[in-house]
């Protein structure tokens, strides 16, 4: 192996629909990777999708202020050693291509739009590594902005993977546009979503042997766990019972200015009664009693071999 493989630099950008992430590794002996670096910032970029498809100037300027400055933590590393991937606001915008000519400039590297379903086999390679020991079947779940990804998978390879046109974003405008919410705003969001599923609801359902663990993974479920635990609802993970008390309490506080929930971070409310609508939605449609919830994720996935980077050595 060259001395200098242990001192490589990597780095992954996800351009999501709520969020940007970006994670700085060092490429270790083996192919181990140590973080160095993680940054998060909630540009909410599907936020900023109007009717007739296209990102408004205020989404652009909030998307590229905030790549300015991962540029300048990115700029300089290699060509290869960066892998940046737009999501679903990037697919469906029709002016995402001049986006992406600036985004790129900035950041001083390429960037891919990827399909959902690549979207959702890099997902499965994040939350795999992180939960490598584990026999059986899995069933991933990510709820994003603007999409949410299924997965069932067995140990490092993902067997059937699918992108459904939902998120928290895209369900807290179209429900919760205004702030408001209602029993029936969230009857909507979840019969909304629920429909979603419905189409691939027979291949991702509990039973029939089709996967023995549920997880779920990044910002939207990662938040509703937290919530969770910390109300008191569940002990771990995060159950049926402790999203249907979570939908209760918001409706109770009515609107997004007066939610009130323990380790609720301000940037999460406006997409909370979204995200958890789309979440009780894949409850109740796939037949989930228990959801683990893995802190890796898409931007791992990126970092891990067969995400992005060949081995150049590393067993």
């Amino acid at each position: 192996m060259n001395k200098d493989t242990a001192l490589r630099i990597v780095a992954a950008v996800d351009l999501g629909s709520n969020s940007f992430h970006m994670i700085v590794a060092r490429l270790e002996e083996e192919g181990t990777l140590s973080v160095i670096d993680k940054l998060r910032e909630p540009v909410r970029l599907g936020g900023g999708l109007k009717e007739n498809g296209k990102l408004s100037r205020d989404a652009r300027e909030r998307a590229l202020a905030c790549l300015d400055r991962f540029g300048q933590r990115i700029r300089n590393l290699p060509q290869g050693d960066v892998r940046i991937v737009g999501t679903n606001t990037l697919r469906v915008a029709t002016n995402a291509g001049k986006f992406v000519a600036e985004a790129q400039r900035l950041l001083g590297h390429p960037i891919e739009i990827v399909s959902g379903r690549e979207e959702a086999r890099l997902i499965y390679l994040g939350v795999a590594h992180g939960r490598a020991t584990r026999e059986g079947r899995r069933l991933v779940v990510d709820i994003g902005g603007g999409s949410t990804e299924l997965i069932i998978g067995e140990g490092g390879d993902s067997i059937l993977r699918e992108s459904l046109y939902t998120g928290c974003v895209s369900a807290s405008r179209e429900f919760f546009g205004d702030g408001e919410i209602t029993a029936k705003r969230m009857d909507a969001a979840t019969l909304n979503a629920s429909l979603a599923i419905h189409p691939v609801a027979r291949d991702f359902r509990a039973g029939k042997g089709n996967w023995e663990e549920a997880v779920g993974c990044s910002g939207t479920i990662k938040a509703i766990r937290n919530i969770a635990q910390a109300e008191g609802w569940c002990d771990s993970g995060i159950t049926l019972k402790s999203l249907e008390q979570m939908r209760n309490r918001i409706i109770k506080q009515g609107h997004i200015d007066r939610l009130a929930l323990e380790s609720l971070k301000p940037d999460r409310s406006p997409v909370l009664p979204g995200g958890l609508a789309v979440l009780i939605a894949v409850f109740e449609t796939l037949g989930i009693k228990l959801m683990r919830v893995s802190e890796q994720a898409l931007r791992e996935g990126l970092l891990r071999p067969g995400g992005a980077y060949p081995a150049q050595g590393c067993a």
